[in-house]
């Protein structure tokens, strides 16, 4: 397996990780009567701050993970793995590993930094791709 495909595939269970992570404090603040029905109603509470950050954190792994997984895909397919798209494929995975914390505990800008190593991360392998 190349080291961008073992990433994407790191990157595939941290999201699990991070669907737990959110989901457990969801139940307890919203309770199962509410978490497992159709939710055709908005809760009769909200989310607490951070309960509500890492929920929308676990959203944007699922957003940033469609662009990384089209880039790791396209660079092994491609025969194209190299050094730099490794190390690439490496600083998407620690990037999104700490844009966790930085969303759940509300460190900005940093969280957006943050974001931003691991967009352009996911950037650089497609070019590399292409060039």
């Amino acid at each position: 397996m190349t080291p961008e495909l073992t990433a994407l595939t790191l990157a595939a269970l941290l999201q699990s990780v991070q669907y737990i992570l959110y989901a457990i404090p969801a139940n307890l603040e919203l309770g199962t009567s509410y978490t497992a029905s159709s939710r055709d109603f908005a809760p009769d509470k909200p989310l607490s701050k951070r309960t509500a950050r890492l929920g929308r954190a676990l959203n944007n792994h699922f957003e940033g993970l469609i662009l990384f997984t089209i880039a790791a895909t396209v660079i092994t397919v491609s025969g194209q793995s190299s050094a730099l798209t490794a190390a690439c494929a490496y600083t998407y995975l620690g990037a999104r590993l700490l844009y966790i914390p930085a969303y759940a505990f509300g460190l900005n800008p940093w969280r957006s930094v943050i974001w931003a190593i691991g967009f352009l991360s996911s950037l650089i392998i497609l070019l590399v791709a292409l060039f």
